[in-house]
């Protein structure tokens, strides 16, 4: 007979809290399961409530690493961009999540460790640990960072200037960006609002963009920023849907 052996999850000895601050996390069965049952209840909702639609989904690179990056106007961004991962991939996709605000109390750190899946980020005092976390994550085959490099959600329903956390994160690799514009979230759920309200959403999503030739430094980072933050540019439509 095999023998057959039961290795307990490493994060038994932590609390609750810990255990959904940690990253990356242990592959709690009861997390994945909640998980997807919720995120089909997400995508039932935006659908049928937001009428929400993908334009360019083909443009995934579904079974590598990469990073979905978006304009950011709101708390429903990463839900629609979530909601865009097919199911066997949908454990692996992590919106990078601000640790200050999403990770601050337990309910909140429910809701972006087992609904959204975020991965925690220091914006304010470890940012340069918290790029190396993302880094690592992306060296694991099928690994999909979702990123707002806005850095906070728009107040005025404008793209705003692109932080270099997105730049430092991709030079000097052939890590693919895929840029997206999602349309319709402002309207919807701008910062400061509880309730949504029924705007069309739509997302679109653009061909990958990759920056293996360049070299590393301050002037790549700007580089990379200002063309990404173009691409994403590029995707809005004339017209507000």
């Amino acid at each position: 007979m095999l023998n057959w052996m039961y290795s307990p999850a490493a994060d038994l000895n932590l609390s609750l809290g810990e255990r959904l601050k940690k990253f990356p996390r242990e592959p709690h069965m009861w997390m994945y399961l909640l998980r997807s049952v919720i995120a089909l209840c997400i995508r039932f909702w935006l659908k049928v409530y937001h009428r929400f639609s993908v334009v360019g989904q083909e443009n995934l690179p579904l079974g590598k690493s990469f990073v979905l990056i978006a304009n950011h106007q709101s708390h429903l961004d990463a839900l629609c961009l979530t909601a865009t991962i097919p199911f066997k991939h949908l454990h692996k996709a992590y919106p990078v999540s601000a640790a200050d605000y999403f990770f601050s109390s337990l309910p909140r750190c429910a809701v972006a460790s087992v609904i959204v899946n975020g991965l925690p980020f220091d914006r304010k005092d470890k940012s340069s640990e918290s790029l190396e976390i993302c880094r690592q994550a992306l060296k694991k085959p099928g690994t999909i960072l979702i990123l707002f490099p806005e850095g906070t959600r728009s107040e005025s329903g404008q793209l705003n200037r692109f932080r270099s956390g997105i730049g430092r994160l991709l030079e000097g690799t052939g890590i693919p960006a895929i840029p997206c514009y999602l349309d319709g979230a402002y309207g919807a759920l701008p910062k400061g609002s509880l309730f949504p309200r029924p705007k069309k959403l739509t997302l679109r999503i653009g061909p990958e963009r990759q920056y293996s030739r360049e070299g590393s430094g301050r002037e790549t980072v700007k580089k990379i920023c200002h063309d990404l933050q173009g691409a994403v540019k590029s995707l809005r439509p004339a017209v507000s849907d």
